[in-house]
């Protein structure tokens, strides 16, 4: 697979999953308030954010790569 393959893969699959993230941290955030056990899916939405974040940076490389100068 080439680096510009790579990129058009990784880069969307990447903000999903920075969006997912953030989205299940707001949730744990609202889980919290309502009192009820919170830890680990906060630690999950963290997770998938982070995740994310890396993913995405790496299609960032792939798109560099991809570059001819």
């Amino acid at each position: 697979m080439n680096a510009k393959t790579r990129w058009l893969i990784q880069a969307p699959l990447g903000l999903i999953l920075v969006g997912a993230g953030l989205s299940m941290a707001i949730d744990a955030g609202s889980v919290k308030a309502s009192g009820a056990p919170w830890f680990w899916y906060g630690t999950a939405a963290l997770v998938v954010f982070n995740s994310g974040l890396c993913v995405f940076g790496d299609a960032i490389i792939h798109k560099i790569r991809s570059l001819k100068f």
